[in-house]
C-alpha cells in the first residue's frame, strides 16, 4: 500500500530488527532495515522515512551519533529516535537532542510505548 509510512530501523542486532518490525509491520506501517552505520546512511539517500529508529552502539560506540548526524545534513527532517540498552540512563546524563535524536527507547522496546510514540510524533 503506497499510503503506508515508511520507518527505518537501524541495529545491529538481528533479534531488534525483527521484533521492531513485526511490531511495526502489525500496526500497517512499512519497514525498512539496515544493520550498521554505513548501511543506513547508504541508504537514506533513497529512501524518505517517516521516521528514525537507531541504535548508538553499532560499528562504532558512535554510530548512530554519525546517522543522525548525516540524516540531518540531508535536510530530510523526520524524527530520529535513539535506540539504546542504556536509554534511560543515556537520556539522563545528555541532552538527546544535542546529539541530534528527537528522543530515545530503552531496549528492549515496550511495543505500546513504541506505537504510541511514533503515531504522536507523526501526528496519527
Amino acid at each position: 500500500m503506497a499510503d503506508k509510512k515508511m520507518i527505518f530501523v537501524i541495529d545491529d542486532d538481528p533479534d531488534i530488527l525483527d521484533s521492531i518490525s513485526a511490531i511495526l509491520s502489525a500496526e500497517g506501517f512499512a519497514v525498512e532495515t539496515a544493520m550498521s552505520g554505513e548501511e543506513g546512511i547508504e541508504k537514506l539517500s533513497r529512501i524518505e522515512p517517516a521516521l528514525i529508529l537507531c541504535d548508538m552502539m553499532m560499528e562504532r560506540i558512535d554510530a548512530g551519533t554519525k546517522v543522525a548526524e548525516e540524516f540531518k545534513k540531508l535536510g530530510k527532517g523526520a524524527p530520529i529516535y535513539l535506540l539504546s540498552s542504556i536509554g534511560s540512563a543515556t537520556a539522563s546524563n545528555i541532552e538527546i537532542d544535542k546529539l541530534g535524536f528527537d528522543g530515545v527507547f530503552q531496549k528492549p522496546v515496550a511495543p505500546a510505548h513504541l506505537i504510541s510514540t511514533i503515531k504522536r510524533a507523526l501526528k496519527m
